[in-house]
């Protein structure tokens, strides 16, 4: 075995240590750096998980609420900031600003950039050439504070990861001679991996491709409870400071959040035929809206918006507060947050920037957005090329919109009449209290239906069911997608129950085929992570007359072996460098596509892509037979909203 396989299999058990076994070599933070390496550079998934479990079997109670809450999402606020990690490293590196931005360009992620640059624990004290050295000169109040906080300084190992993270929370109102003391101090304590994961702390860049899954996955079998409940005891909102670990996980403490969500079914994109799925009287169809997946949470008088990526954003859709008292008590609603209006064009991007879209609705007290409580089936029709309107008739605006609000702290009385906010409801997974997320769909809709037609507000829309007699007559209807605002159809067997996460078997999506243009690549910055030492980001343009518009980015769509070939190119062909971006020779061309299209201000194009990604590298095609900005803009009247 060689020396590298032999430290692997060395930092891998070290993870099945019970916590208090190998005192001093192995205590919290040195426990979670090795998983955190280890997870970053394993590619298979059972060892992953293997070492997620492990982990859980033997790290202490509070370092594993925090590991929970720090891979699903849960980051603490940030008390340091980048630019004075950079300049207390150069300080003690002795490295110019010039030569420590090359390392970071070179290496791609600050953290890491930082953990490789300083000197090694316990290396040379003495002052070279008028460097500063590790030893500290924290002067009076942070040496105070280093004190109140007794920071270990054992010399061989460090204190947990809860203790770090505690205490960078507590920082925060500190001056910046207390932060720097405290920083280099524990910089001084640890080795290079548990730096790199406390850079990681302080800079909250912790993707390390662990999935929500995996998290459960390793704790279901570490307590010995189904997955699904452990999804959704750790799902809501709650404290990694002063949640332990048995109450997160335990059935009474389930309860103890009135706001708590329930975890989202996916599905999986449809590969095959629709025909290969058997008898199309046993499937839901509906449309696939372009919006936030979210749930509306009516409990205890109380009514809270949560989004997929488990965001508590009841503050940013006040309207929604309209539905409180039209709601049964006990009620959780799965659905789309959507624009929602009569009007067949959204505002452009430039809302944005301040401007008023003419075409603006009144807000989303609007009556002209519809009925909710009309029929909620449509029969698609045959080869007349009539568009049936939704019923209740709304009309979904695109993302696009939906992205004025999103960023918004505080939402203006002219952002909720700008972009008028509805729901539309898919499922019911909470009634009157109880969990009906395993009763089977048809039994779901049926009283999703009496909910909605109850509330009676335009706010709250149904998705409508599309009827189809067979699977032919459904693709036609798939089709008129994009026509309806619309990225595809949805389908769900009616027998399904509502399970947790992404399962294959009871729910598809049948997305439209995505929009396409030729393009050529004119910028390259190299990537981050494992491929910190490529150019894989990629910005590219199209032609107007005689010049080059840029008009997207791009990071995804290649295999490794083009990504290596494109890295060779960009390396051979730059023809300026600005600072880790690099111009090249325009020669490059690639297929780029996207699900949609959108007016924009704030680009030289003067338009926006939606989930813009590399289709294909065209090697047939030479840079002058690319597409021009007036095909964007063509595509732009088509199918921008």
């Amino acid at each position: 075995m060689s020396e590298t396989n032999d430290m692997t299999v060395t930092q891998s058990s070290a993870l099945y240590l019970p916590e208090g076994e190998g005192a001093g070599a192995h205590r919290g933070m040195k426990r979670f750096a090795e998983l955190f390496v280890l997870l970053g550079t394993s590619t298979k998934t059972n060892d992953k998980l293997n070492a997620l479990t492990a982990y859980f079997a033997g790290a202490g109670d509070k370092d594993k609420v925090w590991v929970i809450a720090l891979f699903s999402g849960r980051k603490p606020k940030r008390t340091v900031n980048a630019t004075q990690l950079q300049v207390w490293s150069r300080e003690l590196t002795g490295l110019p600003q010039w030569l420590f931005e090359e390392s970071y360009h070179t290496v791609g992620d600050l953290a890491e950039t930082i953990a490789l640059l300083l000197p090694e624990r316990g290396g040379v004290r003495e002052t070279v050439d008028g460097r500063p050295d590790l030893t500290l000169n924290t002067g009076g109040s942070g040496k105070e504070f280093l004190n109140e906080m007794d920071v270990p300084d054992t010399g061989e190992s460090t204190g947990s990861l809860s203790y770090y993270l505690e205490k960078l929370m507590t920082i925060g109102k500190e001056t910046e001679e207390v932060k720097k003391s405290f920083v280099l101090h524990c910089w001084e304590q640890m080795d290079r991996d548990e730096r790199l994961v406390f850079n990681k702390l302080i800079t909250g860049g912790f993707r390390i491709g662990i999935s929500q899954k995996m998290i459960v996955n390793a704790l279901a079998k570490t307590v010995g409870v189904s997955p699904s409940i452990i999804a959704h005891r750790i799902s809501g909102s709650w404290d990694p400071s002063t949640e332990s670990f048995s109450t997160l996980l335990s059935e009474e403490g389930a309860g103890r959040d009135i706001s708590q969500p329930y975890p989202f079914y996916l599905a999986y994109a449809l590969e095959g035929e629709a025909a290969e799925l058997g008898s199309p009287q046993e499937w839901q169809a509906e449309w696939k809206w372009d919006g936030i997946r979210g749930e509306l949470i009516r409990r205890e008088d109380q009514l809270f918006v949560w989004s997929r990526g488990e965001e508590l954003m009841t503050e940013k859709f006040p309207e929604y507060q309209a539905l409180k008292d039209r709601l049964p008590e006990g009620t959780v609603l799965d659905g789309e947050i959507i624009g929602l209006g009569s009007r067949p064009h959204a505002p452009s991007a430039d809302v944005r920037d301040g401007g008023k879209d003419p075409e603006a609705g009144d807000g989303p007290e609007n009556e002209n957005t519809g009925n909710s409580g009309k029929e909620n089936t449509e029969k698609i029709p045959g080869d007349s090329g009539h568009l049936p309107e939704n019923p209740g008739g709304f009309v979904p605006l695109p993302f696009a919109a939906l992205q004025t609000r999103i960023g918004r702290k505080n939402v203006t009385k002219k952002q909720l009449n700008e972009v008028p906010v509805g729901f539309i409801a898919y499922d019911l997974l909470e009634y009157e209290g109880t969990d009906w997320r395993d009763r089977p769909l048809q039994e779901r809709r049926e009283q999703l239906e009496k909910i909605v037609r109850g509330a009676n507000h335009p706010l709250l829309q149904i998705s409508p069911v599309i009827d189809f007699r067979d699977w032919g007559e459904l693709a036609d209807a798939r089709e008129q997608s994009r026509d309806r605002g619309s990225e595809g159809i949805m389908l769900k067997k009616k027998a399904s129950f509502y399970q947790v996460g992404r399962k294959r078997g009871d729910w598809w999506k049948w997305k439209i085929d995505p929009l396409v243009i030729d393009a050529v690549m004119i910028y390259a910055q190299k990537g981050h992570g494992r491929r910190s030492n490529l150019y894989t980001d990629y910005t590219f343009a199209v032609k107007d007359g005689e010049k080059l518009v840029t008009f997207t980015k791009a990071y995804s769509g290649l295999t490794d072996k083009e990504l290596g070939e494109v890295d060779a190119f960009v390396k051979r062909n730059s023809l300026e460098k600005f600072g880790p971006v690099r111009t090249v020779k325009p020669e490059l061309v690639f297929e780029i596509a996207f699900e949609g299209i959108a007016a924009s201000g704030r680009h030289k194009s003067g338009v926006a892509l939606r989930f813009p990604r590399i289709n294909r590298w065209r090697k047939d095609k030479k840079a002058d037979e690319i597409n021009t900005l007036d095909d964007l803009k063509k595509l732009l009247q088509l199918h921008g909203k």
